[in-house]
């Protein structure tokens, strides 16, 4: 059951045993029996148990023992340990999925074996032999748990962590094959949903593929790898190999730098989940202790880091597929293919580091796009799907952006491939999602020189997000409004609505953060641009009221061409070319047919980037044209 209170549950320490009142009320969610929207404050009746209460100290304790490292390093250092990843910079995560190390974000069977295995470690050390050792891989399966938290998915872990663990020593792969086997049985039997759960299937296929592929892959490349290299070489990739098909089709893209960035943070995953650890525990009873292992634990998450964004920033870190049934079906084809040969490929040194380099060769070097970017651009609308990502030309690998999508890869392949290395000012025009939620893209790998936003701080979740990302890079944010105006190079940039300067909180109602956009005047080159954000039908008659007579030559359709248009004012402005960021087969209806249509009534060439991709306005020998990718 799902109780839906307020900020004041947060004060309730988990395990504690409450009485509430409230009206139960039917889930849409399979996994849920009801909701409870709960009226007041939850009465605690009980505390929680002493082993709640000390895996929460744990958990704080390990806080405690990063507080002081880099954020990146403070946040990643307990996702490692327990999947606590609270604070971690969206950039970073997105780095993560494009590397193929989202795993280690997140509790997996590898964290349990990592940490229990450590356990056993220890107990032999002190003598402990035999049936004495199942004690002490229990305990360390609870203990585990509890610092955790039993959520479905850290559970799951438990039971993929502990067929691990069996697998380990002679006989492990028919033996971890049964285990797997009944695990999976049981845990459909317990809870149904799972069958449907990406996050359940990722991890039965990465444990198969670990206990069936690695052995094989490992006897071929040990013939002339160091067999503990062959082994760090056949595990993720058996592991990536097993799981390719179900991530394709979650993300839409294949990772072709996930083996070797898997091969590379591998050595130094297990010294900084048991140091990590380690730094909870001792920090209980000696703090300084605790301060010193977590610092060594975040040594070691600071590689993860670097391979990460290095291994994200490559030309072709990861290819777009698609997610269709053809393509999956054409995809898991090609697994099974790669799963068969692979080893008697890479059983030869000639052959195997042959693919090796020739892989190497097309993740690193960029393939050329021809004609792009076209020459005379002045202005492109990246397709970033539903949302709006503006870039407009200011120099030689210079830019200014305005709004940013909502995926910070896609707006960051957009800047890469216009060889955009410096954005002098990021404009948000306002802070929903599919205008902010890509700004790690713009700011991965580049000099950002400011962010302006609108002064409307709404929603204020995506607010914090945008501030916290420019405190991580010290990048100064301004709110403008109307008669705001800036040059940059040749081009010169005018503010013309929000009226409203003065920096406020919204209600939270989604119009009225819409209708507080930014709108700029651009004129580049003799060529006036409008970009309007998503200013709804008052701001847009207050603009025209303000600005009688305005006429520009290139319109940026306010949100993405949604019916809610002043339709008089658009068509006054006489654009002769408007340009549509919508995504494609959008719920919203984007854009509407009878805006579409009465704007190309008047002459006007209207370009949708769901229909052609990036958009590029050009000026060629003193016309003005468009240019589609």
């Amino acid at each position: 059951v799902l109780a839906l209170g307020d900020r004041a549950w947060e004060r309730v320490p988990l395990g504690s045993t409450i009485a509430v009142a409230g009206v139960l009320a039917p889930a849409d969610d399979g996994d849920l029996s009801a909701l409870l929207r709960v009226g007041g404050e939850p009465m605690v009746r009980a505390p929680p148990d002493v082993w709640w209460r000390a895996s929460g100290e744990v958990r704080e304790s390990l806080r405690d023992a990063v507080a002081d490292r880099p954020p990146d390093q403070r946040a990643l250092v307990p996702a490692l340990v327990n999947g606590d990843d609270a604070g971690l910079d969206p950039g970073l995560a997105d780095d993560f999925r494009t590397t193929g190390l989202t795993h280690l974000l997140a509790v997996s069977g590898t964290n349990l074996t990592l940490v229990v295995g450590f356990l056993l470690v220890l107990a032999r050390a002190v003598g402990v032999r035999g049936r004495w050792l199942l004690p002490v891989a229990l305990v360390g399966i609870v203990g585990f748990v509890l610092i955790a938290r039993t959520e479905p998915s850290v559970l799951r872990a438990a039971v993929m962590g502990g067929v691990g663990l069996l697998a380990l020593g002679a006989n492990g792969t028919q033996r971890g094959m049964r285990t797997l086997g009944v695990a999976v049985v049981l845990l459909l039997m317990v809870q149904p949903t799972l069958a449907v759960s990406a996050g359940f299937t990722l991890s039965v296929l990465a444990t198969a593929g670990i206990l069936v592929l690695v052995p094989i892959w490992r006897d071929a490349l040990a013939r002339w790898l160091p067999s503990w290299l062959a082994e760090a070489v056949a595990v993720p990739m058996a592991a990536q190999l097993a799981c390719t098909p179900v991530v394709a089709a979650l993300s839409g893209q294949v990772s072709l730098v996930a083996v070797l960035a898997n091969l590379l943070v591998g050595p130094v995953v297990g010294p900084a989940t048991v140091l990590g650890l380690g730094g909870g525990l001792v920090g209980l009873v000696w703090p300084l202790g605790g301060r010193l292992l977590g610092t060594a634990a975040s040594w070691c998450v600071a590689w993860i880091i670097a391979v990460a964004e290095h291994g994200a920033d490559l030309p072709l870190a990861a290819a777009s597929w698609s997610a269709g049934a053809g393509g999956l079906v054409l995809l898991t084809v090609a697994c099974i293919g790669v799963a068969v040969a692979g080893p008697r490929v890479v059983a030869r040194p000639i052959l195997g580091v042959g693919c090796c380099l020739m892989l190497v060769v097309v993740v690193v070097v960029r393939a050329p796009s021809p004609g792009w970017p076209p020459a005379g651009w002045l202005l492109v609308a990246c397709d970033v799907g539903q949302g709006d990502g503006l870039v407009v030309h200011t120099g030689d690998g210079q830019a200014m952006v305005v709004d940013t999508g909502s995926d910070p890869r896609l707006m960051d392949d957009c800047l890469d491939d216009l060889g955009i290395r410096s954005v002098p000012v990021v404009v948000l025009t306002h802070f929903h999602a599919d205008h902010v939620g890509g700004l790690a893209g713009v700011l991965d790998g580049r000099q950002v020189g400011a962010i302006v936003t609108s002064p409307l701080l709404d929603p204020p979740e995506a607010v914090g997000v945008v501030r916290g990302l420019a405190a991580a890079r010290d990048i100064p944010i301004q709110a403008v409004g109307a008669g705001s105006a800036w040059t940059l190079g040749d081009v010169e940039v005018s503010a013309l609505w929000p009226q409203e300067t003065t920096v406020s909180s919204g209600p939270g109602d989604g119009s009225t953060a819409n209708d507080a956009s930014v709108v700029l005047l651009v004129e580049s080159a003799g060529v006036s641009m409008l970009l309007t954000g998503d200013v709804e039908p008052p701001g847009q008659v207050a603009i025209a009221t303000a600005h009688p007579g305005l006429r520009v030559d290139v319109l940026k359709l306010p949100h993405h061409g949604s019916r809610y248009q002043d339709l008089p004012f658009l068509d006054s402005l006489g654009a002769r070319l408007v340009l549509v960021s919508v995504g494609a087969d959008n719920d919203y209806g984007h854009p509407a047919p009878d805006v579409v249509a009465a704007l190309e009534g008047t002459g006007a060439s209207v370009l949708r980037t769901d229909e052609s991709g990036d958009l590029a306005v050009v000026l060629a020998q003193g016309d003005l044209a468009s240019v589609a990718r």
